[in-house]
């Protein structure tokens, strides 16, 4: 157990703590989460003895004792069930979310949420305060902590402070929308250092500030209040020797031929995993799939469509539309072209385990990542790292970060159904040795940039700031 009194030169903060609690019967317990986050930060923090991360434990209620689990010291933040609904659904998924994903769905905006994602913020501001030792490194994530950079400057003057945002930054004129922009864009730049997906999200915001706050920008650099933020584009990468050791495995690779022959062993089969969300353009392949196999295109006889739709947040605004959208058009394709005990759509609303994941990612010709909007997308990237022969195609939203470093990937602009079914065709007709080439290039790309990488570089430029 982490010592209560204890201060540290490294603290991460993040809304979730690296754990996830597991139930065995009437017993439970914490294991690592699978994100991409703790992957990334785990040869910076595990077995670390000057590092915490403090975070929620998914559970709400009073914040449980510091612990310790495969050598990251966590130190759990309360968040209350009221909290839950007005912080984390409310003004986080309900408000920041939509509106900073180009405002797919309206944003709301409700006094009673942003004052309880204030406090939240505060709570988080104190922790990490109390926490870090005299001139700690700090390291913020994402935009369930906007105002904890700005906070933790004015309780803590000494510290070395930087925020990464995992999701997209909207254009100006959006953020602009905002009732409480100035709070959050002050927030923001308490920070050293503000690192975004992609370089036009480190646009946006610089742009962002320079309206709200009349900032000057010099290069990357904002100067604001005697204070200079440098804002960078720099890219998350994934933990792809965890994927590449998966892939090699021969008990996933056997799962992958079983999964192909479960399947009916088609001639060709695309895939699509994503959280079951408005953003990720589920809806969408479905409809050019579906329009496709009308026209004679593709061939149902010969061509199938596996769907992992991933259980999340439930509770949100637009949620159970997305569901019944997507379940409809599945069950529209289905029952057209399907055929008794082989329908050409499997749907799966469940989460899966990383290794049928890999498994999974092995046994499709063409991944399908058709986001209208996402701040980078690691399927695309893990799908990728899988691909250890060089086969296989990836279809990618011109709208996600990766699009941005997977160039030789069939880029697509998921807007345009046309394009998109355009896209999946030539997909699924690619010539081995074109598949080969664009993968090929891919790969060396994921395999550059990895989580580690990234969590290194970030750090590296963190402390060159002051």
């Amino acid at each position: 157990m982490a010592a209560v009194n204890r201060k540290w030169s490294f603290v991460v903060a993040a809304n979730r703590l690296p754990v996830r609690r597991v139930w065995e019967g009437d017993t439970a317990r914490w294991v690592p989460s699978p994100g991409g986050l703790v992957s990334a930060l785990r040869p910076v923090m595990s077995g670390n003895p000057d590092a915490v991360w403090a975070g929620w434990t998914g559970v709400p209620g009073p914040g449980a004792e510091p612990f310790e689990v495969d050598g990251f010291q966590c130190h759990p933040v309360s968040v209350s069930q009221g909290e839950l609904q007005l912080f984390y659904e409310g003004f986080s998924n309900a408000t920041l979310w939509p509106l900073f994903h180009d405002a797919l769905v309206p944003p709301e905006y409700h006094r009673t949420w942003w004052d309880a994602y204030r406090t939240v913020n505060q709570r988080y501001a104190a922790t990490v305060a109390d926490l870090a030792a005299p001139s700690a490194t700090v390291w913020i994530h994402d935009y369930h902590l906007l105002l904890v950079p700005g906070l933790l400057r004015t309780a803590r003057p000494d510290l070395r402070i930087g925020f990464f945002l995992h999701i997209p930054f909207p254009a100006r004129e959006l953020y602009i929308r905002l009732p409480w922009r100035a709070a959050i864009i002050d927030g923001l730049l308490g920070a050293d250092l503000i690192g975004l997906q992609t370089q036009l999200g480190a646009d946006n915001f610089r742009r962002a500030a320079a309206r709200v706050t009349g900032a000057k920008i010099i290069g990357k650099t904002i100067h604001h209040e005697g204070r200079a933020t440098r804002v960078d584009a720099i890219p998350i990468g994934i933990d792809t020797g965890r994927i590449a050791r998966l892939a090699a495995d021969p008990a996933v690779q056997a799962r992958a031929t079983e999964i192909r022959h479960t399947l009916g062993s088609p001639g060709t089969v695309l895939l699509g995993v994503d959280r079951l969300d408005y953003t990720k353009g589920i809806d969408a392949r479905l409809r050019a799939f579906k329009e496709l196999l009308s026209e004679g295109r593709l061939s149902a006889e010969d061509c199938i469509m596996v769907q992992i739709a991933e259980p999340s947040r439930s509770q949100v605004t637009g949620y159970a539309e997305v569901r019944n959208s997507v379940e409809q058009l599945v069950g529209d394709v289905n029952g057209n072209f399907g055929v008794m005990g082989r329908p050409v759509v499997h749907y799966l609303h469940q989460s899966q385990p990383i290794e049928e994941l890999v498994a999974m990612y092995q046994m499709a010709d063409v991944m399908l990542v058709t986001p209208l909007r996402d701040g980078m997308n690691l399927v695309a990237k893990e799908y990728v790292a899988s691909r250890a022969d060089n086969t296989g195609v990836l279809v990618l939203s011109e709208f996600t970060g990766a699009a941005q470093e997977l160039k030789t990937a069939e880029l697509i602009n998921p807007h345009d159904i046309e394009g998109l079914k355009t896209a999946m065709e030539a997909a699924v007709h690619r010539s081995d040795d074109e598949a080969g080439v664009a993968m090929k290039a891919m790969r060396r790309v994921v395999r550059t940039n990895t989580a580690q990488r990234w969590a290194e570089g970030f750090l590296t430029r963190l402390e060159a700031c002051r």
